[in-house]
């Protein structure tokens, strides 16, 4: 079956061998500190988007949750489970805004993590996705993401977000802002570029 690219996925299949390496230098624990306070103790269901190689997904089921973790990039998805092999991670060929085949499953996630993912999409893409998004999470279920700002790397599609407008559009669908902070980037490469990241974290209202 031919790999159709997913618009937002531009450069990552052909960078695939030169990122690899760097983001196995970051350990979960690292990359995620500032949102560590947030992430459920007990079983639960998580959606990973934007997967990468599966360090998040593998993190989540070491800890004892069942993990979905979604990544478009082919020569990524098939990294990420040979470096992570492991029953309590199912992997899928998905992507945003639509997330047909997620959807499709009828599924609801205690916490969905969105990393370095919401700037590859356009403002009538970040539209939908926060939408379904919203509709992928369980009641007073989180929603962990972070904003990218700084130098648009050759041949990458992406668009500097702000968090004003982010939080603005999830309050619009139901969601409460928890955490929002600005932090510097952890990846060398980015450093040198100027690249700083705003995680934010969103609960949904109950029903």
């Amino acid at each position: 079956m031919k790999n159709v690219q997913v618009s937002g996925t531009e450069g990552y299949a052909e960078a695939a061998e030169f990122l690899i390496p760097q983001w196995k230098e970051i350990s979960f624990s690292r990359q995620h500190q500032i949102v560590m306070h947030l992430l459920p103790t007990a079983p639960a269901r998580i959606l990973d988007l934007g997967a990468g190689i599966g360090r998040d997904a593998a993190a989540f089921a070491t800890m004892g949750h069942q993990v979905v973790a979604v990544e478009p990039t082919r020569e990524l998805r098939q990294a990420g489970m040979t470096l992570h092999a492991s029953t309590s991670i199912d992997w899928l060929d998905d992507s945003l805004p639509d997330l047909t085949l997620l959807r499709s499953r009828k599924e609801q996630f205690d916490l969905i993590m969105l990393t370095a993912v919401w700037m590859h999409l356009d403002s009538q893409e970040r539209e939908q996705a926060m939408h379904v998004l919203t509709e992928l999470l369980a009641d007073t279920g989180l929603l962990i993401m972070s904003l990218r700002h700084g130098a648009i790397p050759a041949g990458r599609r992406m668009f500097d977000v702000s968090a004003d407008e982010t939080i603005n559009l999830a309050h619009k669908h139901g969601l409460n802002l928890e955490l929002n902070k600005h932090t510097a980037s952890l990846q060398k490469t980015n450093q040198q570029n100027g690249v700083t990241w705003t995680r934010l974290a969103f609960r949904r209202k109950p029903s």
